[in-house]
């Protein structure tokens, strides 16, 4: 791309069953890209071009996040479909990181629904603009007005209508572009052409009033505009201006409607991502700079510049891995040396193509602002890669912890190989799917985000690499937590001949929630801290008097937090402990690092169970949708499984009711919830918090937990 504010670089998000695939195969029929419809779970089988493995066929939905190109009236976007599942976040998170702009998709008859939330969070933790279209207008409920009013309460936007419907439901006809102030309607077999004729005479008042509020709004932003409406001379072009700048700076979010699947409102949507959607030097992308004790720098989209790329993606391709790159600065040649900021390594770029799916288009320049993928780096999802001019890394993205694991056992050797090929694959491509072996079991443990996350990667275990694998009911991701304050004073005091093991520690040990104020030091002794926010750990150092000699309080603090891996109830890792070291006592031949680290794993399996220590289970944000004659049932359903209603809310006959409800109780939920609504019902379901365990509960898991290790 020579002009880079002829480029755009968008992703496609919402909810799951918004119509997101089917927008972007409407996108890339009528950009030429491809050169026939076909429908997601289409009766023809082929399903949508991005929903290229086998499991998004079948099932309908998409897994893995899909890059593509078009042109449209000689603008390029690049484009990336993303999940809507809650399950596959990570995609949408990546996609985040290295968009400019984005179109938040939502159901014109459900609305904002779970994971529009969680995908406006992520567009804000990025910082991304973005446009909303209010698909699927032809279906029965449907009411785009409402559904801008939700993006206005329950996302805190400030949605500005840009068209308005002809008509809704089964007489859903087209727009009125309020612009333009012309109504819009799609004909020919796949709605390809349009014809713009005047406003309906029974619209023309309702269109006059919608245009009056957009105008009103945008003024807002615009000093141009605002004199331009008082001297009653409004142009489309200072209207595109205004809305341009005011989307850029996320003021306004541009509010867009039609239905994809009745080939209605594409195109005014594409011309709307060319006008209104930031070019890569509209963005300010930041940097780290290594050299400079990682201080950050902004780095200026300039195809001349020296060469800074993300790699936001891995794929294991046909020839190797495939490696997608957001470049931000330079221009990246094939055959040219690249070096990976993290590792030092110098790597040459072999093959350089641009995604259509999972086809491939080999290109011999990449620039600024492009997205494009390269073959055989060996490089991890996140790591930055430079000419080697310039010492900076990205800035990284945010990983959610994985809330759900499964046990999987291969039937035999060759299944084990093919197993492990498998899960380093895995692990490698998707930074939310862990794999550890159990310690004293030693059984392979993959952890994940949700039922189906773990369901998908267990089948294509079975069908990309043919390893059969038995799978254990699903576990829990306990944590294990202490609730009462405890002194310790502990001796660690070994002799075996010659110098032996000496090492006294003393302080005390407290509950930790995040909100307590960190614990005043007598005697203005020593103040040096750690505290890992992510585990909620913390160790303060409040030696005095050198009681313990300075070299050995990190081996204390080793100690200590060691032990936190795993608890004594469950043998789960545990969270929210503050520990104070104030005293000790230290011998001059016998003391050493290992003698205080053990000292403090005693102190640790002394006083543990004397702190009262309580199991925490995760408990999930759970959004169930469906018809309102169903609802009782829905709450029955989920009172059953321990859970608190947080609200319900009623519209058009359908209703939603949110819910909090223990991870450990929504196994096999979906069954249940399919037979107690006739299937009508479906639901969403993302982490929430940690909350602690009933102990009657609590008890029967640790018994079970013991039988299980003494059988062993």
């Amino acid at each position: 791309m020579d002009d880079l504010n002829k480029l755009r670089n968008i992703g496609i998000s919402a909810h799951i069953d918004s119509g997101k695939t089917t927008l972007t195969e409407r996108i890339l029929f009528y950009t030429d890209r491809i050169h026939a419809i076909h429908d997601v779970k289409g009766k023809d089988g082929v399903g949508a071009k991005m929903d290229s493995m086998d499991l998004e066929r079948e099932r309908g939905i998409t897994i893995q996040s899909a890059a593509t190109h078009c042109t449209w009236q000689g603008m390029h976007i690049n484009i990336i479909d993303t999940p809507g599942h809650v399950d596959f976040t990570i995609e949408v998170e990546r996609a985040m990181r290295v968009l400019d702009g984005a179109v938040l998709v939502l159901c014109a008859v459900a609305g904002v629904q779970s994971q529009s939330l969680t995908v406006d969070r992520q567009m804000r933790r990025y910082g991304v603009p973005r446009l909303a279209f209010v698909n699927k207008c032809d279906r029965a409920g449907a009411n785009p007005l409402r559904v801008r009013d939700q993006l206005r309460e329950k996302l805190n936007l400030n949605p500005v209508l840009m068209q308005l419907p002809i008509g809704l439901e089964n007489n859903h006809k087209g727009v009125v572009d309020l612009v333009k102030m012309k109504a819009l309607l799609f004909e020919g077999d796949n709605g390809e052409t349009i014809v713009e004729q005047d406003i309906p005479a029974d619209m023309q008042a309702e269109a006059d009033a919608a245009r009056e509020e957009m105008l009103d709004a945008l003024s807002m932003f615009s000093d141009d505009l605002t004199e331009a409406i008082l001297d009653e001379k409004v142009s489309e072009e200072q209207i595109n201006i205004a809305v341009r700048e005011a989307t850029i700076t996320r003021k306004v979010v541009p509010v867009f409607m039609g239905s994809a699947f009745d080939n209605k409102g594409v195109q005014p949507l594409l011309d709307a991502v060319s006008l209104y959607l930031p070019c890569p030097t509209d963005v300010e992308n930041h940097a780290l700079d290594i050299k400079n004790e990682e201080a950050e720098v902004t780095v200026p989209a300039d195809p001349e510049g020296p060469i800074v790329m993300l790699a936001f993606k891995l794929e294991d391709g046909r020839f190797g891995q495939l490696t997608y790159l957001r470049v931000y600065s330079g221009t990246l040649q094939k055959g040219g040396e690249l070096i990976n900021a993290r590792t030092g390594k110098k790597t040459k770029v072999g093959r350089l193509v641009r995604m259509h799916a999972d086809e491939m288009e080999d290109i011999t320049t990449a620039a600024a602002g492009d997205i494009v993928a390269i073959f055989g780096v060996d490089c991890n999802s996140g790591d930055t890669f430079t000419d080697g001019t310039v010492e900076l890394t990205m800035t990284s993205m945010h990983v959610p912890l994985p809330v759900i694991s499964l046990t999987v056992t291969p039937k035999d050797n060759k299944a084990l190989q093919n197993m492990s090929k498998a899960l380093r694959r895995f692990t490698k491509e998707d930074p939310t799917f862990h794999v550890k072996t159990d310690p004293e079991t030693n059984e392979v443990i993959v952890q994940g985000m949700g039922e189906l996350h773990l369901e998908v990667y267990v089948e294509r275990m079975k069908r990309e690499y043919n390893a059969e694998v038995d799978v254990s009911p699903p576990a829990v991701a306990y944590r294990e937590t202490i609730t009462k304050r405890i002194d310790f004073n502990y001796t660690h005091k070994k002799q075996t001949g010659g110098s032996g093991q000496y090492g006294r520690v003393a302080g005390y040990l407290e509950p930790f929630t995040g909100d307590e104020p960190v614990p005043a030091v007598r005697g203005g002794g020593g103040k040096s801290t750690r505290i890992n926010e992510a585990v909620g750990y913390r160790f303060f150092d409040h030696i005095t008097g050198g009681v313990i000699p300075r070299e050995y309080i990190p081996a204390v603090d080793k100690g200590f937090a060691s032990m936190l891996n795993k608890g004594l109830l469950l043998d789960s890792p545990v969270r929210g402990v503050t520990i104070v070291l104030n005293d000790g006592a230290s011998h001059s031949v016998d003391s050493s690092d290992m003698a205080f680290q053990e000292a403090a794993k005693g102190a640790w399996r002394e006083m543990y169970n004397r702190a009262k220590p309580h199991i925490l289970e995760p408990v999930m944000k759970v959004e169930v949708e469906g018809p309102t004659e169903h609802q009782g049932n829905v709450v029955g359903v989920l009172m059953q499984r321990r859970g608190m209603i947080v609200g319900t809310t009623e519209s058009d006959g359908f209703c939603r009711i949110e819910s909090e409800v223990p991870l450990a109780e929504m196994f096999g939920f979906s069954t249940v919830l399919r037979s107690a609504t006739q299937g009508k019902a479906e639901f969403t379901m993302e982490f929430c918090r940690y909350s602690p365990l009933p102990e009657a509960i609590a008890e029967t898991l640790i018994k079970e937990h013991r039988e299980k290790k003494a059988k062993k």
